[in-house]
C-alpha cells in the first residue's frame, strides 16, 4: 500500500470521526449511542488498556478490536439520517479551509519544552 492509499484512509477515517463525534452531539440520536461514543472514545484515548501496550504484539490487540468494533456498533446504533446528515456536514467542515493556529501550537509546544527542561533540571539535580 503507497502513501497516497494511506493518506486517503486517513482523510476517510478523520471525516468518519469527525461525523460520529457530530451524531453523538446531535439531539436526535439515542442516549445509548452517545454514552458508547463517549466510551469508544474515551478507551481509546485512554493510557489505561486491557492489555498493556509494552506487551509485545498482543499489547496493541485490544487497540486494533475493541476501538473499530465499538465506531462499527456505534454506527449502527445511530438513525441512518442523523448519520448521513453529520456526514455531510462533516464533508463541508473539511472543505472549509481554516487558518491554522499558531498561537494555541505554540502554547502546547511551550509548555512540553518547558516540562522538559523541569525534568532534565530535576535529573540532574538528583543524580549530581
Amino acid at each position: 500500500m503507497g502513501l497516497r492509499e494511506w493518506k486517503v484512509r486517513a482523510k476517510a477515517l478523520r471525516l468518519e470521526i469527525h461525523a460520529l463525534v457530530l451524531a453523538c452531539r446531535d439531539r436526535r440520536t439515542p442516549w445509548y449511542a452517545k454514552l458508547l461514543g463517549v466510551c469508544v472514545v474515551g478507551y481509546a484515548l485512554s493510557p489505561i488498556d486491557l492489555i498493556p501496550d509494552f506487551i509485545p504484539v498482543i499489547g496493541y490487540v485490544d487497540d486494533l478490536i475493541l476501538v473499530p468494533a465499538g465506531i462499527l456498533l456505534l454506527r449502527r446504533l445511530i438513525p441512518a439520517e442523523v448519520l448521513a446528515d453529520c456526514q455531510r456536514r462533516a464533508e463541508a467542515a473539511a472543505e472549509e479551509k481554516r487558518p491554522a493556529n499558531w498561537i494555541v501550537g505554540g502554547i502546547i509546544i511551550a509548555v512540553w519544552v518547558a516540562a522538559a527542561v523541569w525534568i532534565g533540571w530535576w535529573v540532574w539535580n538528583r543524580v549530581g
